[in-house]
């Protein structure tokens, strides 16, 4: 409907403007005396359209970082306040790079943690690429995106060519799953996590009755859960995120299809439940990446510190991530202003020396061992199986258990 795109032009127009004016105060000092030197962080998700859940969830961990990060004793030493910087991509491709075009536009801006959605996240990596904007993901996980040759992209998840092998395993030898239905949503990240689950369960023995595209805006799928039902699958994966997640695995279940349903990461939030309801995602499966959060070697510690910033919210799938990300590009600024001065942070060869910081991360963060390869790839390849019991998702296969 035009009213629906106006208003979504103008969720777009308020979001840049509020993008370059945030963070924009001043009057903040050192013990000294001097005037404290602003650097800011941009977040790049989805915050008012797409998977708003999860990237209101990314937006929470990096501003609980920074707000961790500017009460160190040497972050105040170094003269240094760090300020976020929001970014509405609303899960849009064509939103993303303008989003990425305007914080290349922001002087004193040099990291960013995003994009959530891989379509998003590989197009506005160019972007960064040309402004030298180191770019630490903590949710893309399209393999593409770290096959650019692209020295500032980076990412704390791990790849599809992991999640989608082990999620069919998982089906195949732990569920006893011996036929599927594949359906994805025709984005970068669900095409490409459906081809990796489809390949492996069929390398495992078992046997895909039909594939199917939708679109990740679509909501109604009687025509293909009438499909389904008739092929009479054991399970039915699902590339894609949760709104149309929601909406698929709800009709499936109304229409009387028997098998559950499963997918990655992009399923990973309560919204999910939430929308499809209780009793339709009963039995559901999902992957995502890393440990379960009590497992996670920072796990309690970082519920603790998120409930008490934010007591209201519960702890997504990306926050551990996105936090661990704005920690990454926290380090990597503190040991460029050590080395090349507070000043030359804005400049081609202070950034230049963060892009290079970040490569050579090797800390213990709250998800785990932070490191990248070659790439700019985690070293960290840990993925977990869920299964949704009562209305919550209970950890059903976790590595090294």
């Amino acid at each position: 409907m035009q009213v629906r795109k106006f208003a979504g032009a103008a969720v777009v127009a308020l979001a840049l403007s509020m993008l370059v004016l945030s963070g924009c105060g001043g009057g903040a000092k050192t013990s000294s005396g001097s005037a404290l030197k602003e650097i800011k962080i941009g977040i790049g998700a989805p915050l008012t359209a797409g998977s708003v859940a999860q990237g209101q969830g990314i937006k929470r961990g990096v501003e609980l970082a920074i707000m961790e990060a500017n009460a160190r004793p040497d972050v105040k030493a170094a003269g240094i306040k760090f300020l976020s910087v929001p970014g509405d991509d609303q899960g849009d491709p064509k939103t993303g790079v303008t989003i990425a075009n305007t914080f290349a536009s922001v002087r004193n801006l040099v990291g960013v943690v995003g994009h959530l959605n891989s379509g998003v996240t590989i197009p506005a990596s160019k972007v960064y690429n040309q402004s030298k904007i180191a770019m630490v993901s903590p949710a893309a996980t399209n393999p593409a995106l770290t096959q650019q040759g692209l020295n500032n992209i980076f990412r704390v998840c791990t790849i599809d060519s992991v999640q989608g092998p082990m999620a069919a395993d998982a089906a195949y030898k732990k569920f006893g799953a011996k036929s599927a239905v594949v359906i994805d949503d025709s984005t970068p990240y669900g095409e490409g996590l459906s081809a990796e689950f489809a390949k492996q369960f069929v390398a495992d023995g078992g046997k895909v009755l039909f594939t199917e595209k939708t679109s990740d805006k679509d909501s109604d799928f009687n025509a293909l859960t009438t499909k389904i039902k008739g092929a009479n699958p054991d399970m039915v994966y699902y590339g894609g995120v949760y709104n149309a997640g929601a909406m698929l695995s709800k009709q499936m279940s109304d229409s009387g299809v028997k098998g559950p349903m499963m997918g990655g990461d992009g399923l990973f939030d309560l919204q999910y439940i939430k929308l499809a309801g209780v009793t339709q995602t009963e039995g559901d499966m999902v992957t995502s990446v890393g440990l379960p959060m009590d497992s996670m070697p920072k796990g309690k510690e970082f519920a603790a510190a998120y409930a008490k910033a934010f007591p209201s919210e519960s702890v997504g799938a990306y926050d551990a991530y996105s936090y661990d990300a704005a920690n990454v590009l926290i380090d990597a600024i503190l040991i460029a202003a050590k080395d090349q001065g507070v000043d030359k942070l804005i400049m081609p060869v202070g950034r230049d020396a963060i892009i290079a910081n970040v490569a050579k991360t090797n800390v213990e963060g709250v998800s785990g061992k932070i490191s990248f390869d070659k790439n700019g790839d985690t070293t960290n390849k840990a993925i977990t199986v869920y299964r949704v019991e009562a209305g919550k998702f209970v950890p059903y296969v976790v590595p090294g258990q």
